[in-house]
């Protein structure tokens, strides 16, 4: 179409430049000739002219509008076909009856005896005190340790404890000077005994009457 009215407007040019080209020529050839001036004027007159206006170009054609977004329809919703129960009778159960095993009693053993009580102890008899203290007094220069040269003889008394050690001393027949008893005692508790033991064989405190001691300066 728009090859078309380019085509058209392109004759009319050239039409129109024909018509002014034959005008020139009549009106070269009239003032050539000598024609009057009112024989130009009325061709003048009779020639009507006219201005060849260019035709508008045609409207650029718009493009198709874009096709109206159509809208998403969501999927179809498939409904699943309905369970269709069916009264189906469950087959019976068959309950395996199962005979209980034998019971079998085992006889219990019968209790043990009681264990026989231990055999008595036998009695023993009480052991005194064991030491001897004549070693304590041989050869020994007393007067020194005692601080008198009086000479005599002494019993002493000695109490026994349970580990053997002396606990205490006493002079039962004294040699006549008091500081030679003390002397005695003295030495006794240095003494060490084996312990009395009781019937049952357990130490135990016990008393121990010394031998004669007798000092005598050589």
């Amino acid at each position: 179409m728009a090859y078309a009215q380019k085509k058209q407007l392109s004759g009319n040019r050239t039409l129109a430049i024909i018509i002014v080209a034959l005008l020139q020529f009549v009106l070269g050839y009239a003032i050539v000739t000598g024609l009057a001036y009112n024989v130009i004027k009325k061709a003048a007159e009779d020639l009507k002219t006219f201005d060849v206006e260019e035709e508008p170009p045609p409207p650029e054609e718009e493009p198709p509008p874009p096709p109206p977004d159509q809208p998403q329809q969501p999927p179809p919703v498939v409904t699943p076909p309905p369970i269709v129960r069916t009264n189906v009778t469950p087959p019976p159960v068959i309950q395996q009856v199962r005979e209980a095993p034998p019971v079998v009693i085992t006889p219990t053993a019968p209790p043990a005896p009681p264990a026989p009580p231990p055999p008595p102890r036998k009695a023993q008899s009480a052991a005194p005190a064991r030491g001897d203290v004549r070693n304590l007094f041989s050869g020994v220069d007393y007067s020194q340790e005692a601080g008198t040269e009086a000479e005599g003889t002494a019993v002493a008394r000695l109490t026994i404890g349970t580990s053997g050690r002396v606990d205490n001393c006493s002079v039962v027949q004294s040699t006549g000077d008091s500081r030679l008893d003390r002397y005695v005692c003295r030495v006794l508790t240095r003494a060490r005994f084996t312990p009395a033991k009781d019937s049952n064989g357990n130490p135990t405190g016990d008393s121990y009457t010394t031998p004669r001691i007798t000092f005598k300066l050589q």
